[in-house]
């Protein structure tokens, strides 16, 4: 296991245990960083990128010259959905690579559906104008999905799927101007064989 994804999974399975051996209640404060860092034997920065993580998933929060602290995250089904799959560490690297994909399949859905001609041709000259990342190419789609909920899935999917260092297929230029030209089409079906096609899947959905 990688630090980074061995990080994450101490550090929540740390929280768990502080919650529930310990009676720490929401609110409660957590080591520091540097305790952390001691405790886990692992780098600070790796430490740092972990909390922000369970920041973004909400079971922490960080006050400005306070520390970090124990949110209430118990009825949040979301929050603890992605807190315990997080812990099935080996399984999830598949399921987080599938889950992501089938979030962003739905908000090209979203995006051939709800967008304007306008939108997709400003994104069309972004990609011939502009040197990006997948994850840029992504961010923009599911913005422009207009769906706050799978803005924060994705969001925190990405970062954990960074973490993790899965490698997935490079995509070349051409693959995402297909994209945007299988949406200005409004046909569903050619839209997902050009994202299978930039995501190397064999998979139908």
């Amino acid at each position: 296991m990688s630090e980074g994804s061995k990080v994450y999974v101490e550090i929540v399975k740390e929280l768990r245990s502080m919650i529930q051996e310990d009676g720490l209640k929401p609110g409660d404060k957590l080591p520091s960083e540097r305790e952390l860092t001691e405790r886990l034997n692992v780098g600070r920065s790796s430490v740092r990128e972990a909390l922000r993580a369970l920041e973004l998933l909400g079971l922490i929060e960080t006050r400005r010259g306070e520390g970090t602290f124990i949110r209430d995250f118990r009825g949040h089904q979301l929050v603890q959905l992605l807190s315990t799959f997080i812990l099935q560490d080996e399984r999830s690297k598949h399921d987080v690579r599938e889950t992501k994909y089938l979030i962003e399949m739905d908000c090209l859905w979203l995006v051939m559906r709800k967008a304007e001609d306008a939108q997709l041709l400003e994104l069309r000259k972004w990609v011939d104008s502009s040197a990006f990342a997948d994850d840029d190419f992504f961010y923009k789609i599911v913005s422009l999905a207009d769906n706050h909920l799978f803005i924060r899935m994705w969001l925190i999917l990405k970062d954990y799927y960074n973490s993790l260092h899965l490698q997935g297929a490079d995509a070349r230029l051409e693959e995402y101007t297909n994209l945007i030209d299988a949406l200005s089409t409004r046909k569903e079906s050619e839209v997902r064989r050009v994202y299978r096609d930039l995501r190397k899947l064999s998979i139908q959905r």
